[in-house]
């Protein structure tokens, strides 16, 4: 990677990753910016390029999504290769000590990464929509889902039933979900809706599955709760009042990880980066300022 703003190309298992620097001349702690889905591409986070007034960001599109390549090899779309990556993308950094911020499967990254290779190079993780259980997810979704209208609630059990997830009254039914618990802003963000256009189907599936209600895939064994406690450096956890990432389910993460913070934005949601950008950055900024000399 070369020091300086602009883009390029990071070499990892399977192909090349695409990245994007800016603020390279700030004098902060680099920041890496770990992006959900999986497979749901950086665009989306683009809005935290504000914080390139203090310190390096680094934006990267993970392989099989958005401007990296796109290999068609399902036995790359695993945890254990995700992390691979990301060791590949903070090497090409050099030396230099960073902060982690994850959204959502970026969350689970960030913190499989520290547990797999117990880095000291990162200085500390922000952990915004967090997911480190797959049975808490599924039972957040089916939480959420039985509040909805039960016209909601029988298009899903239908397209559950039949395999048929690209019916009108289906998507009809995502549609609402998504406006409660995904995003609640009217209309939806540019960014957003370009992650969602570019969004890889194949790395989705291979690692979810067709739907949000459940966890078939790869990760459908994930199960973090227990060993949050073997993170060692600060961390700080944030979440919508009406996130899929329910503020329970992100307490309980909260009080597992010893030391970590918490914040709840109200009135948002899975996004709320998006939907309280002025109220997320503050918190991030301070966060991020008090772990630096």
């Amino acid at each position: 990677m070369v020091w300086q703003d602009g883009s390029g190309w990071i070499p990892v298992t399977g192909g090349n990753v695409w990245y994007k620097m800016i603020g390279s001349r700030q004098p902060g702690i680099p920041l890496v910016i770990l992006h959900g889905g999986p497979g749901a591409p950086h665009d989306y986070l683009e809005p935290l390029s504000v914080l390139a007034d203090e310190r390096p960001v680094i934006f990267y599109d993970q392989l099989g999504c958005g401007t990296s390549d796109k290999p068609d090899d399902p036995a790359l779309w695993t945890v254990e290769h995700f992390v691979e990556e990301l060791g590949d993308v903070l090497a090409s950094l050099g030396q230099r000590d960073v902060h982690l911020l994850g959204q959502s499967w970026g969350t689970t990254l960030a913190v499989e990464y520290m547990l797999r290779t117990k880095s000291d190079r990162v200085r500390s993780l922000i952990l915004s929509a967090p997911f480190f259980s797959a049975t808490r997810w599924i039972g957040d979704q089916r939480g959420h889902l039985a509040r909805l209208p039960e016209k909601v609630q029988a298009s899903v059990r239908e397209a559950e039933l039949t395999g048929n997830y690209d019916s009108a009254a289906y998507q009809e039914a995502m549609g609402e979900f998504y406006r409660r618990h995904v995003c609640r802003l009217e209309p939806w963000p540019e960014e957003l809706n370009r992650t969602i256009e570019k969004i890889s189907a194949p790395v989705y599936l291979s690692m979810c599955g067709p739907s949000e209600f459940s966890v078939i895939g790869s990760l459908k064994d994930l199960e973090l709760v227990d060993r949050l406690p073997e993170i060692s450096v600060p961390a700080l956890f944030t979440c919508g009042r009406y996130d899929e990432s329910t503020p329970e389910t992100t307490a309980l993460y909260h009080r597992s990880l010893p030391g970590s913070e918490m914040v709840v934005l109200e009135d948002a949601s899975h996004e709320h980066h998006l939907e309280k950008p002025d109220e997320y950055l503050a918190v991030v900024r301070d966060f991020l300022k008090r772990q630096e000399p």
